[in-house]
């Protein structure tokens, strides 16, 4: 493939989410509009968390290729005209009070948007695993009559996952926060 011309390049490999996210807003802000980025990462959901990052903030999403695995993430800065002001998802919950809710609550669904490989190695009890980056073709796998409670490493992903299945007619949608890091509650998954 034919290099072509960056303005900046990120380093956030061997990161994990939000890092990846983290670095990129910070370079973002030192680049004129129209500049691109490079964002080179390691970890798999960079990916969808990137593009997501970059569709919510009016920021243009150019494309990633992997070389050698090495996510290179390219971005083009937004104009202030087309610049958005990120936006949280409203309604949150802690770890705390999830575990509360899991044991007095039955009509729910815990959606673990993280990779399978960090679902894999430990995650709440019952929880479904839809990875970010699948989120929107497996939409129809979760029953939006019961309320969502969306989990992932942080409460990054799991609040971009949120605001897409708000937009997508989930009324009863809460965002865990700060997610898998912090949990305390019973886990199952690979010891």
């Amino acid at each position: 493939m034919e290099a072509f011309k960056t303005n900046l390049v990120v380093d956030a490999r061997g990161l994990a989410c939000p890092m990846p996210i983290v670095r990129t807003k910070k370079a973002m802000n030192a680049l004129n509009p129209g500049g691109v980025v490079e964002v080179q990462a390691t970890d798999k959901g960079s990916k969808a968390d990137i593009e997501a990052w970059s569709k919510g903030s009016g920021h243009q999403y150019l494309g990633t290729i992997e070389e050698e695995g090495i996510l290179k993430h390219y971005i083009r800065k937004a104009s202030v005209s087309e610049e958005k002001s990120e936006s949280k998802f409203p309604h949150v919950i802690s770890n705390e009070d999830l575990v509360i809710k899991l044991e007095n609550e039955a009509d729910m669904v815990v959606l673990d948007v993280r990779e399978p490989a960090e679902f894999a190695f430990g995650h709440i009890p019952q929880a479904v695993s839809i990875p970010f980056a699948d989120l929107e073709v497996r939409l129809s796998e979760i029953d939006q009559s019961k309320t969502i409670y969306v989990v992932c490493r942080t409460g990054n992903r799991s609040d971009m996952a949120a605001q897409i299945l708000s937009a997508n007619g989930f009324s009863n949608v809460v965002n865990v926060v700060p997610g898998m890091t912090q949990w305390t509650g019973e886990t199952d998954g690979v010891k």
